[in-house]
């Protein structure tokens, strides 16, 4: 197979992240594979090859930025998932990533069958006899029909996490976060402190208290990478809680030398495993089932709609599964 392009957590036929996906039998050399993720200019590139050869033990996983390989990355993994479906067949792929194991599941979201069957026949007889001049018969016959069926299969998938932390924040860092993105101590969300927050790799989680301070988020490319890899994060995640179920987020991406990204699924199982150690309120809706739902915009002030869903139980710590569906561009 041949390196793909899938946009992860679309919304329909619009939006999501987009992630090139390259699976073969084995791994280009990791200078190649830092080239093939240059070349393709997306936030991630994800490398797949099969453990085994027919891949029953499950599939060895790389991910590169356009200048550094990360450690995990949420919206190529759902890309992977239904690349894999694709190819392989709906399922639940194990996963072996550089420091721990996940499982992917690819599915087709659903098949779109449009069907125009239409008979349309005119059977006309005209008959004039006129007996002592002129015997007229014609007929005309016409019978035509159209037949159309076409399939289209879309394909979902959803990612089980690697297991979640999350520790407050240093003041004198939120401090720096909030020069360098534009903001002070009064655009803060109180019931979302800053936070660190990890579900497969290091997120600043920053609450705000309105939409339109999300929207005003703005940065220095430069400062912004200098102050992610200093500080070991992957992205800085904004997040504005509309409702307690339902938030609205911006990521940038600096440390892979990307300004923000559309959709970010490991920084939304972060995001999910945080609210959860602090006992945010209303986020179960299952109470029988004890099981937890988020859902998240994002990528609507960069013009990409991008949605993501995490599900979560009540246990501390635990994977987050992250969903969404996906579009080949």
């Amino acid at each position: 197979m041949s390196l793909i392009r899938i946009a992860a957590f679309s919304d329909g036929d619009i939006g999501g992240n987009p992630a090139g996906v390259h699976i073969s039998d084995e791994h280009p050399s990791t200078a190649e594979m830092q080239k093939i993720a240059a070349e393709v200019g997306y936030s991630e590139t994800v490398f797949a090859k099969p453990l085994l050869k027919d891949s029953s033990e499950g599939w060895r996983v790389r991910y590169f930025s356009p200048e550094s390989e990360v450690p995990f990355c949420g919206h190529a993994t759902i890309a992977l998932g239904a690349a894999l479906a694709m190819q392989n067949g709906v399922g639940i792929y194990p996963l072996q990533l550089n420091e721990t194991n996940i499982t992917v599941e690819g599915f087709v979201d659903g098949d779109t069958n449009s069907v125009v069957d239409t008979n349309s026949v005119v059977d006309t007889n005209s008959v004039v006899d006129t007996y002592s001049v002129v015997d007229t018969y014609s007929v005309v016959d016409t019978y035509s029909v159209v037949d159309t069926y076409s399939v289209v299969d879309t394909y979902s998938a959803a990612l089980q996490s690697p297991t979640t932390r999350s520790e407050p924040a240093d003041p004198a860092m939120i401090n720096e976060a909030l020069a360098l993105f534009g903001y002070t101590q009064e655009d803060l969300d109180s019931k979302i402190p800053p936070a660190f927050a990890n579900g497969g790799a290091n997120h600043l989680i920053i609450g705000l208290n309105s939409r339109e301070a999300l929207s005003a988020m703005d940065y220095d490319l430069d400062a912004g990478r200098i102050f992610m890899n200093k500080k070991g994060l992957v992205t800085v995640m904004f997040a504005y809680a509309e409702t307690p179920q339902t938030f609205h987020t911006r990521n940038p991406f600096a440390s892979g030398g990307v300004f923000e990204d559309p959709a970010t699924g490991a920084a939304t199982a972060a995001f999910a495993g945080y609210l959860r150690d602090l006992k945010w309120p209303d986020y179960i809706k299952n109470k029988i089932e004890n099981k937890g739902e988020i859902n998240i915009i994002q990528g609507e002030d960069m013009g990409a709609r991008s949605l993501i869903r995490a599900e979560f139980t009540e246990q501390i710590g635990s994977s987050i599964r992250v969903s969404g569906a996906t579009r080949i561009m």
